[in-house]
């Protein structure tokens, strides 16, 4: 069962009077049902997972059998169980659309018949590897576009992804793994998922389960977990994982906060943010804001705010998108704001994604400075008490685990 819980029953006493109250009513069996069916544009439903071999395609079966048994017509759009038998077995008992069969270069390829799934209409459709490229000749280029096709004639569908495939996450995890990632779906199409559920599993168990043959081939396990899939890059892909998935929930908050109109809502889950220059010690606040994202498995946002008083050189300007795409590399998230002076732009930025750990690199300042100005940390803490501000020593700026950081909170 690949360590996954599939069962949804309830708890038994052997009491027929507890058994009965337990038990679904008619009318909430109809309702189950009828939440199921599609009404307007389909709603997606995505397991996200940090590697291959996590269990999404198996969660996704699952679920298709949960809702086939009280009543909602499942068909199978396109799965793919790449020879693991447990996977497979879940197809038993579900109903499977015909796939197109395409042929490029002398070699007949099957992809997923969307037209065929839209004819039939069910109420779900399970279409896995949501990121996979349709073979030259097929209607669409990639599978997200069939998928977007199917939700607009209202079916509901339930698709699988990694996160090494989400668009603003391919290249860090390019840089994880040190090979190139293809495939790609672009982040609008998942975070616009209506449920996103991650396939969490720790590191030392999956590499257990590619030794064992069950994601890969022997031969192709071996080379997998020595060059790509180590302990080390599974736990920075886990992270990548939980931080989109974090990220998601608190865009959903903000949502809420802003229909309702709440003043102030604390976030689910903290988030750190690291202001971006074009000094080289901002690559230092980068990783150091980065290890303190992970240790907190927090969204990383990273800031270059725009002042009127800012001028560069066009050396100034590729050191500062260098910075940016450091940032980027590490999983962060990067806004871009304009503002008066760098306080007030930090400020809104920090009030707008209640950002609760602010990273930025110790100003160099001179006994007269001190005198006649506040510090940028001060001002900041000033004008956005509660959030804490981590200062990174400007000194040695190559040194990843050198360098002065100190705290602190109002």
């Amino acid at each position: 069962m690949m360590g996954l819980d599939g069962s949804d029953g309830r708890t038994r006493t052997g009491m027929d009077d507890r058994i009965d109250e337990e038990r679904p009513t008619g009318d909430e069996m109809l309702a189950r049902v009828r939440a199921d069916q599609p009404e307007g544009r389909g709603r997606l439903r995505v397991y996200l997972g940090m590697a291959p071999g996590v269990g999404k395609t198996y969660r996704m079966l699952e679920e298709a059998h949960r809702r086939h048994d009280r009543g909602a017509d499942v068909v199978v759009g396109f799965v793919e169980t790449y020879g693991r038998r447990n996977t497979a077995a879940l197809l038993d008992g579900l109903e499977i659309v015909p796939r197109a069969r395409i042929e490029y270069r002398g070699v007949v390829v099957e992809e997923m018949d969307t037209d065929a799934v839209i004819a039939r209409h069910p109420a779900i459709a399970l279409v896995d590897e949501l990121a996979h490229t349709n073979v030259p000749g097929s209607p669409r280029e990639k599978r997200w576009q069939d998928v977007e096709l199917i939700l607009d004639a209202g079916i509901h569908v339930i698709s699988t992804c990694n996160v090494q495939h989400i668009d603003s996450l391919a290249d860090a995890v390019q840089t994880i793994l040190g090979v190139p990632v293809r495939e790609r779906v672009p982040d609008d199409v998942v975070r616009a998922a209506d449920e996103i559920e991650l396939v969490d599993m720790s590191p030392h168990a999956l590499r257990q389960r590619m030794r064992h043959g069950n994601v890969y081939p022997p031969d192709r396990a071996a080379i997998a977990l020595e060059r790509f899939f180590t302990e080390p890059n599974l736990t920075a892909l886990r992270d990548l994982s939980l931080r989109f998935v974090a990220g998601q929930v608190d865009e959903e908050l903000e949502e809420i906060v802003t229909e309702r109109g709440l003043r102030r809502l604390p976030a689910v889950s903290e988030r750190v943010l690291v202001v971006l220059d074009a000094r080289p010690a901002a690559r230092h606040a980068v990783r150091r804001a980065a290890a303190l994202a992970g240790a907190l498995r927090a969204p990383l946002l990273a800031v270059a705010v725009e002042t009127p008083a800012l001028g560069m050189s066009r050396d100034r300007l590729q050191d500062l998108q260098q910075n940016v795409d450091y940032a980027v590399d590490l999983g962060a998230e990067v806004v871009r704001q304009e503002a008066q002076d760098l306080v007030a732009g930090l400020t809104a930025v920090v009030r707008a994604r209640r950002v609760a750990h602010v990273v930025l690199v110790q100003e160099q300042r001179t006994v007269l400075d001190r005198i006649l100005r506040s510090s940028v940390a001060d001002r900041l803490l000033r004008a956005a008490p509660g959030v804490e501000v981590h200062l990174v020593a400007a000194g040695d700026a190559g040194d990843a685990g050198g360098g002065d950081q100190r705290s602190t909170t109002r």
